[in-house]
């Protein structure tokens, strides 16, 4: 998955129901581009370089991880579905809606289709103050002044702070009142994908397991009966120092935590992995270590076919993973199942992606959203 940055975005209408149009605006971006972070508050502003009633305009902030020229086309498509017909004038007009890309974090952007910073934001007092309300130290990587000290230098006084206040979609989902979440699921569900997801659209602390550097997985995989007992007994000790060292670091009544892993899975796979007698004393070994630990107030499984595992898992292209075979991924969706019948003190919700492609769709990630919040 490409990294994600964070964008600012300008909101701007003169024609029609103006607050409406914003608000189409914002339920449109979320729909179709990303959950929106901030809302700035309303400005009131005359039309700037012609004659024209006053605009409303605002500034949001969300996180995206696709390219800014696809996301500047997404935009453009959106005021389209709202009205906006632009001009092949290159001139100052009335319009229905108006959606700039102003910042992405400190990159530089300058070809035919975008340019980034907006090359007149900081002469724009009616984009400056509502970005300044939501972001006031984001920096302009060019004029190297932050948005509060742009607004200062450019404050000329004709611009009015209204009262009303718009709507954000992200409202209706209350992750919040999940504290700390587990999304656990077979190999190649997509755990690690939707973990970030949720992280970055909700401002949760990330934890993802450490298994990359672990030098017996690939081992495992070529000679699994040699080196089960290593494998289970290194991700035992390696995933309890990271959730105690993780965990130590939060204050759990403050921050929300989601993690792309519960560490009953080494419960899970050892019981798969290992001879009876080893996972007798796997077990015992286990409950001793993890006895105190904190468990999640929400522990999510994503439930997908082997066919559709398979796919997942030569597309993300680890080399040692490539020869998994079926029964093994079918025993591991068989563990997870025995698993949850005995939990009685966890709180599951089972989610079925068999259908969903929450990575590159996105109606079936807002769809997983709202099945978390039910």
């Amino acid at each position: 998955m490409k990294s994600f940055n964070k964008y600012h975005i300008s909101i701007g209408s003169n024609i029609g129901d103006r607050l409406q149009n914003l608000q189409n605006a914002i339920d449109l971006i979320h729909l179709e581009i990303s959950i929106i972070s901030s809302i700035s508050p309303i400005y009131k502003t005359k039309a700037v370089g012609f004659n024209g009633d006053d605009f409303y305009n605002i500034c949001i902030s969300f996180f995206s991880n696709d390219d800014p020229n696809n996301l500047l086309q997404s935009l453009l498509n959106i005021e389209e579905k709202l009205g906006r017909t632009r001009s092949d004038k290159n001139v100052y007009e009335s319009r229905t809606i108006d959606l700039d890309i102003i910042l992405i974090e400190d990159q530089i952007i300058n070809n035919n289709l975008l340019t980034v910073p907006h090359p007149s934001m900081h002469l724009r007092e009616f984009v400056l103050a509502p970005l300044n309300d939501i972001d006031p130290n984001i920096n302009h990587p060019i004029l190297n002044k932050n948005s509060n000290e742009l607004l200062k230098l450019c404050k000329s006084g004709h611009i009015e702070k209204l009262r009303e206040i718009l709507t954000n979609p992200k409202d209706q989902f209350d992750i919040s009142k999940f504290k700390y979440i587990a999304i656990e699921g077979n190999i190649g569900a997509g755990k690690t994908s939707l973990a970030k997801k949720i992280s970055i659209d909700f401002n949760s602390k990330l934890i993802l397991e450490r298994f990359a550097d672990n030098p017996f997985l690939p081992k495992f995989y070529e000679e699994p009966d040699r080196y089960a007992f290593t494998l289970e007994m290194s991700f035992l000790a390696e995933r309890y120092q990271q959730i105690t060292d993780d965990l130590s670091q939060l204050n759990i009544f403050n921050d929300s935590i989601v993690s792309d892993y519960d560490i009953f899975k080494s419960l899970i796979f050892s019981k798969i992995t290992l001879s009876e007698d080893e996972f007798v004393l796997y077990r015992r070994l286990f409950f001793s270590m993890y006895k105190d630990i904190l468990k999640p107030d929400l522990y999510i499984y994503l439930n997908q076919n082997i066919d559709r595992l398979k796919e997942n898992i030569k597309k993300r292209g680890r080399d040692y993973e490539q020869n998994i075979d079926s029964k093994y991924l079918k025993n591991i969706n068989s563990g997870y199942l025995d698993f949850h019948k005995t939990q009685t003190d966890l709180n599951i919700k089972i989610i079925d992606i068999n259908n969903m492609d929450f990575v590159n769709n996105r109606i079936d990630y807002l769809s997983i959203l709202k099945s978390i919040c039910q």
